[in-house]
């Protein structure tokens, strides 16, 4: 298996867990909260612009390791702004639309983090060797 097929099975695998993730804290949510229709709109928002995010993430990486170091850090840095700032835009126009419910939409732009970690966390069984090894 190359590389970038391993990236992209990674990649496809993490959105998948993300978006099966999404649909049970949505279904959780709507079970203890009134504001169903907002809590839909706002976890559906959230988890998608932490989706495209995510995808845009792997294509900025990709595409700035084949450039030199110094293009390459500006090239990410501009990427990781933007990233950010559109992240900015979407938890503003989640509290001024009275149809998204912000905490959500915050929580679903949270879902992918958690999913990278949890993965990642789990995958490795030597981690926690590490962490509960006695030093001596």
């Amino acid at each position: 298996m190359t590389k970038m097929n391993k990236l992209r099975q990674t990649r496809n695998q993490i959105v998948k867990l993300t978006f099966i993730l999404g649909v049970l804290i949505t279904i959780i949510l709507c079970i203890f909260f009134d504001d169903k229709l907002g809590i839909i709109f706002g976890t559906i928002f959230g988890t998608f612009i932490s989706i495209l995010n995510f995808i845009e993430l792997e294509k900025t990486l990709i595409k700035a390791s084949v450039m030199k170091p110094r293009n390459a850090q500006s090239y990410t840095t501009k990427h990781y702004f933007l990233r950010y700032g559109i992240i900015a835009i979407v938890v503003l126009i989640s509290i001024k639309a009275n149809y998204i419910n912000e905490y959500a939409t915050i929580i679903g732009l949270l879902l992918l983090k958690f999913v990278v970690i949890f993965t990642n966390l789990f995958n490795d069984k030597e981690y926690f060797k590490r962490i509960y090894r006695k030093e001596g």
